[in-house]
């Protein structure tokens, strides 16, 4: 892969790509995996398949769920695909409804399914606000309960991990999303203590800016600041994945709930990101002279 911030593995990469797990950690398990077609969400849903599970994904777009079940096929791996929209309410009860017709369980559910886009506060719309936050916060908060529903309904344990970002601080060119995102978390650990009887667990992955088509919703202003961090690189699709794997196991993560894991490359102690550029005023000069 080179090095462009705009470029990610193809499905053939990924299913080769090392990773840090036993092969069969997932054997036997359903995973549902919501906006499986994107970026972060292909590389989750390969490598999950790697590892045994039988992975379910869901999205808008029918025409590219077709084409992720195609070119899985094509690397000897089957994929389930459902039609959905994680802001439908009604939706998601069906789609959950029918990972459970069709395979009589579910062990993991991964909230990936996101959406934003870069801009000045004041010229966000109402709507614009709203369908963020109906994506990031409103759509997580439906699957989470649905699935719940249906783990405490069938006396099953399961866990869910949430694909979020750093929150905390300003995101300035962004901050429908940081107030959804934020919203998020907070709701994600108050669950993973409400739910935590039921053998239910819950964490969020926190996400850096990681290297994938995505980025190229965003303004070039924007791009000296993709690799403001600790290890002044992007992060990788697989980061994410792999994270997933290691939460969502009750191998490997049984006694974490409730958890904020970053994957950020340390921008989360020290860096900056700035989704419109770096405005002129925050571009502080170093006044010090020498003596």
């Amino acid at each position: 892969m080179t090095s462009d911030p705009y470029s990610s593995w193809s499905d053939t990469d990924l299913s080769s790509l090392t990773h840090g797990f036993r092969d069969d950690l997932y054997a036997g398990q359903v995973a549902l995996v919501t906006g499986g077609a994107g970026g972060i969400g292909r590389a989750i849903c390969m490598l999950l398949s790697r590892l045994g599970a039988q992975v379910v994904t869901c999205g808008r777009d029918e025409a590219k769920l077709k084409e992720l079940q195609e070119s899985f096929a094509r690397q000897d791996v089957d994929i389930f695909v459902i039609p959905a929209n994680v802001r439908d309410p009604e939706a998601v009860q069906a789609l959950l409804r029918d990972t459970w017709d069709e395979f009589g369980r579910l062990d993991l559910v991964v909230n990936n399914a996101g959406g934003q886009f870069a801009a000045p506060a004041n010229d966000i719309s109402p709507k614009g606000w709203a369908a963020v936050l109906e994506t990031n916060l409103y759509g997580p908060w439906f699957v989470m309960q649905a699935a719940a529903k249906a783990w405490i309904e069938n006396g099953s344990a399961g866990s869910i991990v949430n694909i979020g970002t750093i929150t905390g601080r300003a995101s300035v060119g962004i901050p429908h999303t940081a107030a959804a995102r934020a919203g998020a978390a907070g709701l994600a650990a108050s669950l993973s203590v409400e739910w935590a009887p039921h053998g239910i667990r819950i964490n969020t992955i926190a996400v850096g800016v990681v290297r994938s088509p995505g980025l190229v919703n965003y303004p070039d202003a924007a791009r000296p600041s993709f690799d403001h961090n600790p290890q002044r690189r992007l992060g990788d699709v697989q980061d994410i994945a792999q994270a997933v794997a290691f939460l969502g196991s009750s191998v490997t993560a049984s006694f974490i709930t409730g958890e904020v894991f970053h994957v950020a490359g340390g921008e989360q102690v020290w860096g900056e990101y700035w989704a419109l550029g770096k405005p002129e005023y925050f571009q502080i000069e170093d006044q010090s002279s020498s003596p």
